[in-house]
């Protein structure tokens, strides 16, 4: 059973960090590439970064510089090391693993079909 789950979120004060992760089971995530996506309130969906399997990184414009994204493929795990936040970062933020071009899944010009359980990151004073 292929399953995803994210984990870490919370409420953080606007220039603070938190790191997301991501458990893979069910298949050999160092197979995929790796994306993470956040939906804000009353957003739709967007790609946020993307690790492929040879380790290069993609990010979108808005978080490059502050967001990292990694991957441990012995241990079935994707990371998201989240700093400076800011409030237009709140979101629930997924993960989801495909075999695709981090291109055309930042863009969700390929929508992952399994997106795992979301977890909610609140930035706020």
């Amino acid at each position: 059973d292929v399953q995803l789950q994210a984990s870490g979120g919370g409420l953080v004060q606007p220039g603070g960090s938190l790191r997301l992760s991501c458990a893979a089971s069910g298949f050999t995530l160092g197979s995929f590439d790796m994306i993470w996506a956040r939906q804000g309130p009353g957003k739709e969906r967007e790609g946020v970064s993307c690790i492929d399997g040879s380790s290069r990184t993609t990010h979108v414009d808005s978080v490059k510089g502050r967001f990292a994204i990694s991957r441990d493929n012995s241990k079935a795990m994707g990371y998201l090391q989240m700093n400076d936040l800011k409030p237009e970062d709140t979101a629930v933020y997924t993960c989801a693993a495909e075999l695709a071009r981090c291109d055309d899944l930042l863009s969700l010009h390929i929508y992952p079909g399994n997106w795992g359980r979301e977890t909610l990151v609140t930035v706020s004073s």
